[in-house]
């Protein structure tokens, strides 16, 4: 296994995960807080795909798939289409209201194209320092593992919110 088949089988966790955990739930559920304050489904699952999406982009020095593919539009949330999560007030974080199926769709688009990206890239590319800003300066390879992190701690997050909200009931 090269070091870009285990990023992929890693990547693909993830839109598992957050499929499970957003699976035949209605909007209204979706955005529903397990407490005053805490992040909704819907937020965690598009916040995912969004961080992905840019980081990813960002790497292979392509285009968002949030705006490429118009899942912007799509989605038509109230926030500039930059919008990531990262600082979002409470308010803010209730406004992602999203069906469990666009949220999947997006997520879904983001995975195909980092797929896409992560077979282009060699063994040695993943030595490259892509981030000169820190010390040690950061390598493409860490950046990924970075961006799997992130994505696999808010999947996990959001596995737990619907335990939380429709299992103990």
């Amino acid at each position: 296994m090269t070091p870009a088949e285990l990023l992929t089988e890693a990547f693909a966790r993830v839109p598992e995960t957050v499929e499970r955990a957003v699976d035949g739930l209605s909007t209204e559920q979706l955005a529903t807080r397990p407490a005053a304050g805490a992040n909704t489904l819907a937020w965690l699952a598009w916040h995912t795909a969004r961080g992905q999406d840019a980081q990813v982009a960002d790497l292979a020095g392509t285009e968002q798939v949030w705006t490429a593919d118009g899942w912007v539009e799509r989605f038509g949330l109230p926030f500039p289409a930059d919008a990531l999560g990262y600082g979002m007030s409470s308010e803010d974080v209730g406004r992602v209201r999203a069906p469990a199926e666009l949220l999947k769709g997006y997520l879904r688009a983001v995975h195909e194209r980092t797929v896409a990206y992560l077979g282009t890239l060699a063994p040695e590319d993943l030595d490259e320092v892509v981030d000169e800003a820190w010390d040690p300066p950061v390598t493409r390879g860490a950046r990924l593992v970075s961006i799997l992190d992130d994505c696999t701690q808010h999947a996990g997050q959001a596995g737990y919110v619907r335990g939380l909200l429709f299992f103990s009931r």
